[in-house]
């Protein structure tokens, strides 16, 4: 999910919700988006957590990406919780 959050928060623009169905998943996940960013020059300011954590977040200053396993995805509703946000891309 891509959420444009320019109305619905200070801190982002855009918000990306994914869901990783393993822990194997969700490092390949993470490490795909760091690696293929930073060929187009642009660099995470900060990554946190971990795939056996359940959530993966890593901060672009304009873009938030947070992959979820399943279950933390669903305990947190950041889709419920980031409603205001505008929806871009919304894939199941």
């Amino acid at each position: 999910m891509l959420l444009d959050a320019r109305q619905a928060c200070s801190f982002t623009d855009y918000m990306v919700i994914l869901t990783g169905e393993s822990d194997r998943q969700i490092n390949t996940i993470r490490e795909e988006l760091i690696q293929s960013l930073k060929k187009s020059e642009a660099y995470a300011r900060h990554v946190e957590g971990d795939a056996g954590s359940g959530w993966v977040l890593i901060d672009y200053v304009d873009t938030v990406i947070h992959i979820f396993s399943p279950a933390e995805r669903e305990y947190y509703g950041l889709d419920t919780l980031w409603s205001q946000a505008t929806p871009v891309v919304h894939i199941q």
